[in-house]
């Protein structure tokens, strides 16, 4: 909010001068109120493997993080530049695989890749589209500088929380809407809907009148992110499902009701590829639907986001990304990666284990903060835990230095804070072209010094603001 002189930044005028005309007090109260909104609400995220509190309330900080329009623009263009070359490398992998031949990305990358899906070669999805939903996390570490963390190209989960924060700081704050100008996200579902529509498969779309039947397909109540399953669908107006709602019926996925079995279109799924189809793949699978990727080879339903597509998610992938930028635009990358280190490569794993307790480690498949070493908060003994795993399967991780993250104040009891967060744009992708959602999920470390922002590992979420001109 401030810089180092003790200005006030530009994104932050506006909002500085309402807050300046507020009473503490009230200010504390209202922090209480956007507790017991969000419990009222049910906004809740599941934690998997604790016995004493498998559901939470996912914590929300009523700070906005704020972006000016011109930052906005700027990021923008890199985020669809991004998107647009994650969605042809998709296509080149599963096709003729030119950056390989060329010798811009080892082929042991994707032949061992749990990730890749021999069942999706020479296929083309509806409408060329594979990564549908993106969600690119994004950390800033200067004025100007904004940095890929991730990519999350197969379920990205957490926009039900971006619209979430941003009715809940309506509500409580509606004239600071009528002082700032701020571009809405409430649009988000009716985009999403429509971006789905037009992945529809062609025959199959014709056959509906024009208007595909689209679903949501949840692994069910006790998934993490079942909330946000159930927000969506209904917010789109689509069909929320489980497996064991669907099954193939005369060439077609179709969705049971009252009234008998009705096809489906579009699947929004948030099953891994793992467990979409017992037929083709885990035959153990329980929330899947058996047939489904015969369908789906067959043309008559979409998949979104298009299986396989977990091969963008690998952190080893992630930092040939600036190559594959370049290969599939002929532009260099407008949003440049962290520094990574492939621990596969052994002048790589030699370094990072002589440098540890100043690195953060990473799995190549791992999420949610789970697996990872951040040395400079690491004990003497999870560092050497950690160099034991390194050494017997340097492959499993990447290495990258411990940023400077940017820091965006928090309300606490104290007043306001400084604490580490990270940004993730949600981007739509279909054959009309791409729509990125002005802002996207702001997560923060709540815990002082935390570099650590998932929800899983004590962060909380907070709204971000585009300033329009």
């Amino acid at each position: 909010m401030h810089a180092p002189d003790g200005s006030v930044r530009e994104a932050y005028a506006g909002y500085q001068e309402w807050l300046g005309a507020q009473d503490e007090s009230w200010m504390r109260s209202k922090n209480f109120e956007a507790e017991s909104f969000f419990r009222r609400t049910g906004i809740t995220f599941n934690v998997y493997g604790e016995d004493d509190a498998e559901e939470r309330l996912i914590p929300f900080d009523m700070v906005p993080r704020i972006i000016t329009a011109g930052e906005w623009r700027r990021l923008s263009k890199g985020i669809e530049q991004r998107v647009r070359a994650l969605n042809a490398f998709m296509h080149d992998l599963y096709h003729r695989q030119e950056i390989i031949r060329s010798g811009r990305l080892p082929e042991r990358l994707f032949r061992n890749n749990k990730a890749w899906l021999p069942q999706m070669v020479g296929f083309n999805p509806p409408g060329g589209v594979y990564t549908h939903i993106t969600g690119i996390d994004l950390v800033r570490t200067g004025p100007d500088e904004f940095l890929v963390l991730e990519d999350n190209a197969r379920t990205p989960s957490g926009v039900s929380y971006m619209l979430e924060n941003r009715e809940t700081m309506m509500a409580m704050f509606p004239e600071l809407f009528s002082k700032v100008n701020v571009r809405p996200v409430s649009d988000y579902p009716r985009r999403l809907a429509n971006s789905l529509a037009a992945c529809a498969p062609e025959a199959v779309a014709k056959g509906s009148g024009g208007k595909p039947t689209i679903a949501v397909l949840t692994p069910g109540i006790y998934n993490s992110a079942y909330y946000e399953h159930a927000f969506l669908a209904d917010q789109m107006g689509a069909e929320l499902v489980e497996g064991s709602d669907l099954r193939v019926v005369n060439g077609r996925v179709q969705m049971r009701t009252t009234i008998g079995f009705k096809p489906v279109d579009v699947i929004y799924r948030r099953v891994d590829d793992e467990f979409l189809d017992p037929l083709t793949f885990n035959p153990a699978s329980v929330l899947g639907v058996p047939g489904i990727m015969d369908v789906y080879r067959a043309g008559r339903v979409t998949i979104a986001n298009a299986p396989g597509t977990g091969v963008a998610d690998d952190k080893a992938i992630y930092s040939f990304m600036p190559d594959i930028v370049e290969f599939y635009t002929g532009e260099k990358p407008l949003l440049p990666n962290v520094d990574t280190w492939r621990c596969a490569d052994p002048d790589s794993l030699k370094y990072v284990l002589d440098n540890l307790a100043e690195l953060v480690v990473k799995e190549v498949h791992g999420s949610g903060g789970y697996g990872m070493l951040i040395g400079p908060t690491s004990s003497r003994q999870e560092i050497e835990t950690f160099r034991a795993k390194l050494i017997a399967d340097p492959d499993n991780y990447i290495a990258q230095p411990t940023l400077s993250l940017s820091t965006c104040p928090i309300f606490t009891r104290k007043g306001l804070a400084p604490r580490h967060v990270d940004l993730r744009p949600y981007v739509l992708c279909s054959p009309d072209g791409v729509e990125i959602t002005p802002g996207g999920l702001t997560r923060v470390a709540l815990k002082k010094g935390s570099l650590v922002v998932n929800s899983s590992q004590g962060g909380g979420t907070k709204d971000s603001w585009v300033l329009d001109d």
